[in-house]
């Protein structure tokens, strides 16, 4: 079988509904078959469909041992003749999953993640019409070259600037810097606008698994933190106020993290990047990057801290990395 789409589930809301004990809660419910079962029109896409089962978590629980298979699962898939692959997960980390594959799958064909607010057990699921709208963008000659895309509510957002900025509404991914780059329209992908080439990074199988922290800045904020982890991380990202600032007091301890770990400098403000020649005070952007940390750019701190870990975990020393977060500004 040639020119189909795979879709590969992983778990998540999409996938799970209400006990039928009648107790509260849901959990994993419907396998990837069963999913596919319950979204209308999918026959009238007009492309064969392969389904995997590959995990059944919550998005919580996704970890990096799993988008590595994940993302070895999607390029054996493409070379064996899918046009595009959708992947099916839990909303909390799909903007994880959305960049680890867009640095990670090398091949050109569509890439994209979607998942479910609501599950099917409760009134407007939105899990069907996602999906669909997933297999259709996945379909699509227009998608090709576009990297990982993040499909929800009928729009189409790249991987470097999706984020969930809503716990509960149906519409909770947005991209606030640059919008969605397209809409599924009637069942057809619309694309108004292509994103940059992500940089993609080769990370060789059996590679050690480095730890990056994330600690985000808070109103005065003494450094204790950054003085607890000491050797415990091999990178550190910091989520600080603004255009990359921080208390006067955190200066010192991120000078001496960043004599001995790459140490990028993002910012908790959700849209904008990091700045790098407009405040001079102790504690800005200015002074944090004479001291040797990496602005982050435009990519938001968990986006950073996955680019960090794929970095590290292709073994870059600290001049290529720098120059992978330079190309992020």
């Amino acid at each position: 079988m040639t020119d189909f789409v795979t879709v590969i589930a992983l778990g998540g809301t999409i996938a799970m509904a209400r006990p039928a004990d009648g107790s509260t809660g849901a959990v994993p419910a419907l396998d990837v078959d069963e999913l596919l079962a319950s979204v209308p029109g999918l026959g009238e896409v007009g492309v064969p469909l392969r389904t995997i089962a590959f995990r059944s978590l919550p998005g919580a629980s996704v970890g990096f041992d799993d988008l590595t298979a994940l993302a070895e699962l999607i390029t054996a898939e493409i070379d064996a003749g899918a046009r595009g692959v959708v992947v099916t997960q839990g909303t909390d980390t799909i903007e994880e999953t959305a960049f680890f594959l867009d640095t990670s799958v090398l091949d050109g064909a569509p890439v994209v993640v979607t998942g479910a607010m609501r599950n099917p057990s409760l009134a407007g699921a939105d899990g069907p019409a996602n999906l669909l709208a997933a297999v259709q963008v996945a379909a699509s000659e227009q998608a090709d070259g576009l990297g990982c895309v993040v499909v929800f509510a009928d729009e189409v957002h790249a991987a470097r600037y999706v984020t969930k900025a809503h716990s509960a509404s149906i519409a909770a991914f947005v991209s606030p810097n640059t919008g969605p780059i397209g809409y599924v329209v009637e069942g057809s992908l619309r694309l108004l606008n292509r994103p940059a080439d992500v940089l993609k990074v080769y990370v060789p199988q059996g590679a050690p698994e480095p730890t990056i922290g994330l600690v985000t800045v808070t109103l005065g904020d003494d450094g204790a933190v950054l003085k607890a982890i000491g050797d415990a991380v091999d990178g550190l990202v910091v989520a600080a106020f603004g255009a990359g600032h921080v208390p006067v007091a955190m200066v010192e301890p991120l000078t001496a993290l960043a004599q001995r770990m790459p140490v990028i400098l993002a910012s908790r403000t959700g849209a904008g990047p990091v700045l790098a020649e407009t405040y001079g005070f102790p504690g800005s952007e200015q002074d944090l990057l004479r001291r040797g940390l990496i602005g982050a750019g435009f990519l938001s701190p968990v986006k950073a801290r996955i680019l960090l870990r794929q970095l590290l975990a292709a073994r870059a020393g600290t001049d290529d990395i720098r120059k992978a977060f330079i190309g992020e500004e």
